[in-house]
């Protein structure tokens, strides 16, 4: 069976604790044997690419520029694009299924490519918007996420 990819996508800053939820959900997804998918910078990117690692998980980052440098250094398969945000769309389009983890205005647009594309979407501290399946915790969050990759 193939494996799945899971985008995570979110806030290329965040404070510690949004750190240390994205860490504990990239955990969970390494846990799961899923492929991490994002944008390969800062953030929460970085800390659930971190926790994905921890649990020996594959991550792949699809970068805004030109140079594999850029991507944080839990990336194992770093993706040069040179298309700034235009490259959101393809995180969404290897995903099986999205995290949005915070974030603000590219989050944003990821999760309406992802909705327009009929993938589901799980929203942790995120925006509240209609199609986005909330969920208040990271143990609700990797339920979800689990749920979707066995359907």
């Amino acid at each position: 069976m193939a494996k799945k990819f899971v985008g995570v996508i979110g806030a290329s800053e965040c404070d510690v604790t949004l750190a240390q939820r994205a860490y504990e959900i990239g955990q969970g997804i390494g846990r799961l044997g899923a492929i991490l998918v994002c944008g390969g910078l800062g953030g929460v990117m970085a800390a659930a690419c971190q926790g994905a690692k921890q649990e020996g998980g594959l991550t792949v980052g699809i970068l805004p520029g030109t140079q594999r440098g850029e991507a944080n250094r839990f990336i194992d398969i770093e993706i040069v694009t040179g298309l700034l945000e235009a490259r959101n769309l393809i995180i969404i389009r290897t995903a099986d299924i999205v995290v949005a983890i915070g974030g603000s205005y590219g989050t944003l647009s990821e999760i309406g490519f992802a909705l327009r594309m009929n993938k589901p979407v799980v929203g942790f501290e995120t925006w509240d918007i209609p199609g986005v399946v909330k969920a208040s915790t990271v143990q609700e969050t990797l339920e979800l996420i689990a749920k979707n990759l066995s359907e």
